[in-house]
């Protein structure tokens, strides 16, 4: 089992000594959410709360995740970082492949791509793409950004993207993982058919449970074997039995985090409350981990 640190929505200033404390506790992950704006006016909902309410995020700081990402991988040495997830489709293929094999290489490849489509059509139009065919060109776009990864010259005709023959240097030494968000049928089957591996954003042991059951069908279906990641959160991972039952789930990256920050205004928790969490949980679950 790996172990990924999850703090988001805090003080800009918290994050580089929060980086430093999950590498000196044991962490393997940070992870880095997205949100690029919040709409003066909208009537979408947001499908990780139970009530679908969206306001806890006004206001709330978000940093640019690749930007965040140089910075954090700047001042630690082993820290691996994820999207969690990348709002794929509102963006363009080539500059998020050009901004993910810059960071690969500039942090020595400690990067992987963790990609959603969103749920707010107030992305789309806010960046001028396209909400119907989101899915679509996400798919595309996994398929560019991997091409362009490689090093060399590439092309791609699609549906909805038509790229020349481009290359982008550098490159990073290793491909770069690229995991799929979402709890729907279509992004399980993005997971099973494209992905390195799956992201569980959060919800019931059985909720868990029916998606990585439904991924195992699917991999199978699309004749796919191999390692597969799956990062999840959950209730039990704060415990060295709900660890291993994770484990033995099929997870293999848990996502930890300490607050709910799933809660309208600032997150009111100090700097100290935040490195005490760390190092309690380094020192009682991951330094006992078998």
């Amino acid at each position: 089992m790996r172990f990924a640190y999850a703090e988001s929505m805090c003080e800009p200033a918290y994050y580089l000594p929060l980086a430093r404390a999950a590498e000196a506790a044991g962490f393997d992950t940070y992870l880095v959410p997205d949100s690029v704006c919040y709409p003066e006016h909208s009537s979408a909902s947001y499908p990780y709360t139970p009530d679908g309410t969206r306001e806890f995020l006004e206001d709330k700081p978000f940093i640019e995740p690749f930007a965040l990402m140089a910075a954090l991988s700047a001042v630690t040495t082993r820290l691996h970082f994820a999207t969690f997830v990348l709002k794929l489709p509102i963006r363009t293929p080539v500059i998020v492949a050009k901004s993910i094999t810059s960071l690969a290489v500039l942090s020595g490849d400690r990067v992987s791509l963790g990609v959603g489509t969103s749920p707010w059509p107030e992305d789309f139009e806010a960046t001028g793409e396209e909400w119907k065919t989101r899915g679509a060109r996400t798919d595309e776009m996994i398929d560019i950004i991997r091409g362009l990864a490689v090093g060399g010259y590439f092309e791609y005709r699609g549906r909805h993207y038509q790229i020349p023959r481009i290359k982008l240097c550098p490159v990073p030494a290793r491909p770069i993982p690229i995991l799929i968000g979402g709890h729907t049928e279509p992004a399980l089957r993005r997971a099973a058919r494209l992905g390195d591996g799956f992201m569980f954003a959060g919800g019931s042991s059985r909720e868990l449970q029916g998606c990585l059951t439904r991924l195992r069908e699917l991999r199978e279906e699309y004749g796919r074997s191999g390692p597969f990641a799956i990062y999840a959160s959950s209730r039990d991972g704060y415990t060295l039995d709900g660890v291993k039952r994770l484990a033995e789930l099929g997870v293999t990256d848990l996502v930890v985090g300490f607050r709910q920050p799933y809660t309208r205004g600032a997150d009111t928790e100090t700097l100290q409350t935040k490195l005490d969490a760390l190092a309690r949980y380094g020192g009682a679950i991951i330094a006992q981990r078998q």
